[in-house]
């Protein structure tokens, strides 16, 4: 499966099949926020966050990939993420992109 954020894929003619996406909402453990809470007075990297971000978008690229394949793709392409606060330390993490067959 080739995933692209382009709206083509280099050197393959493709025939558009639908639209695929996927979402996960994370959340951190109570004691990880407080250690947060405290980078945030000193400042720098939130590694926690950043780690459950990560976590996040390969969970939904893995979600949206087997979409995909369900549908016979071959790849996606104009892949692109979004992301939202839902609550007080709970991030959504959501991706999209056109699924598509190799001609």
């Amino acid at each position: 499966m080739i995933i692209v954020t382009t709206d083509f894929i280099s050197g393959k003619e493709i025939e558009t099949i639908q639209i695929v996406s996927a979402s996960t909402v994370q959340t951190r453990h109570i004691g990880k926020d407080i250690g947060a809470g405290l980078r945030n007075l000193v400042g720098g990297e939130v590694k926690n966050y950043v780690e459950m971000m990560n976590s996040s978008r390969e969970l939904v690229i893995q979600r949206m990939t087997e979409q995909a394949e369900n549908l016979g793709a071959d790849g996606i392409v104009g892949v692109r993420f979004m992301t939202a606060e839902v609550m007080e330390g709970a991030a959504e993490v959501m991706v999209y992109g056109t699924a598509v067959k190799f001609k």
